[in-house]
């Protein structure tokens, strides 16, 4: 099996765009969605490209932690952050935010707008002796290889979209 290096998912939630954007911008809230990420730490309080800020993550008993950097951050569209290890490229990470033309052929079951959710992820460990390092790194302390990486983060991907629909949705009512 080829590794996967891109993943993503998708999910449709009954609000609009800049509420959706807002949760998925507010890192100190990470932790409410990911479930590998336990806390953040964030220089500085308003979140745009070029804050950076320190995840920590944990998979059973392992812990570890990532450095990061908001590279996009555009209200209501797009949110993405850089991740490093060890000043090494490991990842990036973000999200799509886009609204979903009302069906003109489905019922009208509400008149709540609605926005589709894209997360998606892409390995930056593609060459050199960083890559290597990294990949063994990510092992050590994740216990995921690297070539699992994409499974794993595909499944805690459809959790985390889960998380923010239903917290999204719940904080509309």
């Amino acid at each position: 099996m080829e590794r996967e290096w891109v993943v993503e998912e998708s999910v449709a939630i009954e609000a609009d765009a800049r509420t959706v954007y807002a949760a998925v911008a507010d890192l100190r809230r990470m932790r409410e969605w990911s479930p590998e990420v336990f806390a953040t730490w964030i220089r500085g309080r308003k979140i745009v490209p070029g804050v950076k800020f320190v995840g920590f993550n944990r998979i059973g008993w392992r812990l570890w932690f990532t450095t990061c950097e908001v590279t996009v951050a555009v209200p209501g569209e797009a949110f993405a952050f850089r991740v490093s290890t060890f000043g090494m490229p490991v990842a990036i990470w973000g999200y799509r935010i886009e609204a979903i033309a009302d069906d003109p052929d489905a019922p009208d079951t509400s008149s709540a707008p609605r926005t589709r959710l894209t997360e998606y992820w892409e390995d930056l460990r593609r060459d050199g002796r960083s890559t290597t390092f990294t990949s063994l790194l990510g092992k050590v302390f994740t216990g995921v290889p690297a070539e699992r990486r994409a499974a794993v983060n595909r499944e805690g991907m459809r959790a985390t979209l889960a998380r923010i629909g239903t917290a999204v949705e719940i904080g509309r009512r």
